[in-house]
């Protein structure tokens, strides 16, 4: 096929035949048994472990939960934040050929109930109290999970509910299995397959319940041949394991990649201490969303703000020539003079120190996706010397699809498909994609799989197009595809991510089809717009009350005036409503990927919406909220209705 702009294809990666999971993990135990495999941070205190003494660990394991009686086409659902032994579980049932499912830890009952009545669940493998308590919960609702498995004992000293058992006392009953069967060990290596399981992932779920996708041991793997064939990382990177599990992008690095490229994994303490344990670890490998690039962005110019005149001085002279110079070299030109001794002094006065401050000093391949990043942000950090690039991936792929060279890059594209990905455009804009990483169909759906999956091609459901060199351009949900009264065509989350580049803004949500113009609701980001408001002397007692703020409307208002600016007269946006609550995956209004249920918040916010188009200067609304505990109140408050 030829590379033009409705089609490319690039060389595929040649297929490593039968190998699968089991099989990298014992290569990288049998030649590199004393390399740190993962390390953990426990108590303030980092606990390596070497690729022979992980290998072991998966082994008993999987021996354990074979004694516990998981069997292929069994699914033992895995849940809670980032741990080593988490990971060794997930590892462990891909030798069992079993499904390792994945789920947020913040995952409600009836999310897991969905993922509970989707495939034989047998067997959960939790973190800690809080997620022992839930299966406790889901069982006395009257699932069927016979054995929960728990990493951390604190609190669970008094629980006696049956077939709850620590790991401990799992991989011990493992290893005496593993020493009675002197067979059991070379079984568990060699019997999966390349086709059998690698992991249970799900959809996002934005238009309803999210679909089962299982992935092979062949897809999550050519996926990471892919990538490494198109220069997303060498053998031996250092990366944090700081994503949601069951994302599939942290599987695709953390187990699949990690395997196969013999990656030291490091895992954070906690959540909260992500950003103390990155620095600690400096990892050379990082992948962000853009809105924790936003965050991290946001702290550094805090930091300098509350520094010395001298160093604030010095900060503004590099970074302000930096990014001009980014700036210029994004538009085609030289980076200036400032490129040879500017950046240079700027290394060693500013570039430098800061990077060391976040983590991010020996970073050599960064990377955002998942959505279109802010152009503030984005030469920001390739001026701090970060050559942060873009890429786009899809679960139904395996996680890589696309991704940007280092010396071509471009803000409005994703790059250019990897090595062994082959892309075409349909006659209704839509991405289709052909790979051995693509996933055979969802699960027990037929009727999802063959929409999706059609004469060989994974149907993306994304819309975009390739431009003459190659590069994917991708524009958005083929299903959000609207027009306004006068036929004009729009995709609302193209527009709501450039809303979104405001660090301002956490969430929006455009409204406009089938009217004569468009509007939007938006949520605003509390850390940012809270620290503004502290600087600039902006009193407020609550979210609510600091999103109806007149500051705070003419601060977001220059966000509107931008995209207006970038987009066809037609499209601009009149109107907005700041919300006086952030959209939330526990009410139903996004999922757990920070993805917008468009019909939820439509229809949740039905009223709201007429005001925009009714001419009202306010909308009194009274919505109900759920807390972390389950339980439900009510907020009243009076929005305002502005214009841009």
């Amino acid at each position: 096929m030829a590379n033009n702009p409705s089609s490319t294809v690039l060389k595929a990666v040649p297929n490593a035949g039968d190998d699968t999971i089991a099989r990298l993990l014992m290569r990288n135990a049998r030649e590199y048994g004393n390399d740190i495999a993962m390390r953990e941070k426990d108590r303030g205190i980092w606990r390596e472990v070497t690729w022979s003494a992980y290998a072991e660990e998966v082994l008993r394991c999987a021996a354990g939960f074979m004694a516990l009686g998981v069997k292929p086409g069994d699914a033992v659902i895995i849940l809670g934040d980032n741990r080593v032994r988490l990971y060794a579980g997930m590892t462990a049932m891909s030798m069992l050929r079993a499904y390792a499912m994945p789920a947020y830890p913040g995952a409600t009952l009836d999310e897991l109930k969905h993922f509970f009545g989707e495939a034989h669940v047998v067997a959960a493998l939790v973190e800690d109290q809080e997620q022992v308590d839930k299966i406790l919960e889901l069982r006395d609702a009257g699932t069927s999970v016979a054995s929960i498995v728990y990493d951390e004992a604190r609190g669970l000293n008094l629980y006696d509910a049956p077939g709850l058992q620590s790991w401990e006392s799992l991989v011990e009953a493992g290893a005496k299995r593993l020493s009675a069967d002197p067979d059991l060990r070379r079984h568990l290596i060699e019997e999966s397959k390349p086709e059998d399981p690698a992991v249970f992932m799900h959809s996002s779920g934005t238009t309803g319940k999210p679909k089962g996708i299982v992935l092979s041991q062949k897809n999550v793997l050519s996926g990471a041949r892919n990538a490494h064939a198109g220069g997303a990382f060498e053998y031996g990177e250092e990366i944090l394991a700081y994503l949601p599990m069951a994302w599939v992008g942290d599987f695709a690095l953390t187990v699949a990649s990690a395997i196969a490229f013999r990656f030291t994994v490091s895992v954070p303490e906690r959540q909260e201490t992500v950003q103390r344990d990155l620095r600690e670890i400096a990892p050379s490998l990082y992948l962000a969303a853009p809105r924790s690039w936003d965050h991290m962005l946001t702290a550094i110019q805090v930091g300098m703000e509350n520094s010395t005149p001298l160093k604030k001085w010095l900060y503004h002279f590099f970074m302000d020539r930096a990014v001009e110079a980014e700036r210029r070299k994004l538009n085609g030109l030289s980076g200036g003079p400032f490129e040879r001794l500017g950046r240079l002094v700027g290394e060693k006065l500013i570039f430098g120190p800061i990077k060391d401050q976040f983590g991010l000093i020996h970073l050599k391949r960064a990377f955002t996706g998942g959505e279109a990043i802010g152009e503030d942000t984005f030469i920001f950090y390739r001026a701090l010397g970060i050559k942060l690039r873009q890429l786009y991936g899809q679960t139904e792929n395996s996680a890589f699809n696309a991704i940007q060279a280092p010396g071509e890059v471009k803000l409005h594209t994703v790059g250019k498909p990897l090595p062994g990905v082959e892309v075409k455009i349909a006659d209704d804009g839509e991405i289709l994609m052909k790979a051995d990483s693509v996933f055979k169909g969802y699960f027990k759906n037929e009727a999802a799989s063959a929409e999706a999956l059609q004469d060989g091609w994974l149907h993306s459901g994304d819309a975009g197009y390739l431009e003459d060199d190659g590069h994917l351009v991708v524009l958005g949900r083929v299903s959000e595809v609207v027009f306004t009264k006068s036929g004009e065509r729009y995709v609302p989350n193209y527009i709501e991510n450039r809303l979104k580049f405001s660090p301002y803004i956490k969430d929006a949500a455009v409204v406009g089809a089938g009217r004569d113009e468009l509007t939007a609701m938006i949520c605003i980001d509390a850390e940012a717009v809270g620290h503004w408001a502290e600087v600039n002397g902006v009193p407020y007692v609550s979210y609510a009350d600091l999103s109806q703020r007149p500051e705070v409307a003419e601060l977001v208002k220059e966000a509107f005036v931008r995209v207006n600016k970038a987009v066809t007269e037609g499209l601009q946006l009149h109107r907005y409503v700041s919300l006086h609550k952030e959209f939330d995956p526990d009410d139903g209004e996004i999922t757990r990927t920070r993805k917008l249920r468009r019909k939820v918040v439509e229809e949740r916010y039905g009223q709201v919406i007429e005001a925009l188009y009714n001419g009202s200067a306010d909308i009194h609304v009274k919505a109900v909220v759920t807390y972390e505990t389950g339980e439900t109140g009510a907020v009243e408050r009076t929005l305002l209705i502005r214009e841009i």
